[in-house]
């Protein structure tokens, strides 16, 4: 009497594994493209919400920063716009979430106006309400010097990614090696904070009007002083900032990732390793 019972119940267990199997079949099939969204979407809240990477592509950040470094940017400081987001994608508003001002001497990345197509990288060294004016070289904030302590020169070896402002810094050292050498100073802002800056002398700028940085903007400067174009400059596309906008903010540099002095070939594995700056790794600011 019990046979037919059992017998109905492994035609029921067959068929229960059976559909098991048909409907794990699918899942599989979409696991893949699954993953690849929760992919994406977890690499693009990372980038918007906490570090991106930059790289460094001219010599206006000198000391601190040379052309072909990189650096991870922190996203959270000051806030969120849709400069946060990869490709400016327009899902938060122009206006900072979260917004909070950045420091003197913070480096920041920022869009340059007027486009706000591409990242630049400076140093914030004025505030809103801060007068800020350059005499003979000499930075001037809220009409009181900062502090400026000349130190060793700044040497730098010539690369594919390194050539010399002009033919009066380069150098050899006693190895032989070609280099860029210039003059190097250090700055403090009041309050303590200080960084290193190159001043090749006087030039174009070194001479400005008293400007008094409005409200909700920042007036940033390259520490090359004299090679970059940055809110001593009035804003043009690909050329000088002007005074930025805070919404503009992207980040705030932290830590040098990685730096090559660009000799590097694709086909010469041993390359990658030789045309690494391994002294610039880990520099947080």
């Amino acid at each position: 009497m019990n046979e037919p019972v059992a017998s109905t119940d492994a035609v029921s267990a067959s068929q229960a594994t059976q559909v098991a199997k048909e409907s794990a079949t699918p899942r599989r099939q979409d696991s893949f493209p699954i993953f690849l969204l929760k992919l994406v979407v977890i690499v693009t809240l990372f980038r918007s919400l906490v570090f991106s990477p930059f790289n460094i592509p001219s010599e206006s950040m000198q000391p601190r920063l040379v052309n072909g470094d990189y650096l991870l940017a922190a996203k959270w400081p000051y806030g969120y716009s849709r400069h946060s987001l990869p490709f400016g994608l327009p899902i938060l508003p122009e206006d900072r979430l979260l917004a909070t001002p950045p420091e003197r001497g913070d480096v920041v990345i920022f869009k340059q106006p007027p486009l706000k197509e591409l990242d630049y990288i400076k140093r914030v060294i004025g505030l809103p309400g801060d007068l800020v004016q350059m005499v003979n070289g000499q930075l001037y904030l809220n009409g009181v010097p900062v502090a400026k302590q000349r130190l060793s020169d700044f040497e730098i070896a010539v690369s594919p990614n390194t050539e010399c402002y002009s033919l009066q810094f380069v150098a050899k050292r006693d190895d032989g090696t070609d280099v860029c050498r210039y003059p190097r100073y250090r700055e403090t802002l009041p309050g303590g904070r200080h960084y290193e800056v190159i001043d090749l002398g006087i030039r174009e700028k070194d001479n400005t009007e008293p400007v008094l940085v409005p409200a909700g903007h920042l007036f940033l400067m390259g520490d090359n002083r004299d090679n970059s174009e940055d809110s001593r400059f009035p804003a043009e596309p690909g050329r000088g900032i002007g005074l930025v906008p805070m919404d503009n903010l992207v980040g705030r540099a932290t830590i040098v990732m990685w730096s090559t002095d660009g000799s590097a070939e694709w086909f010469k594995p041993w390359t990658w390793f030789s045309a690494a700056r391994w002294n610039r790794l880990g520099g947080t600011f």
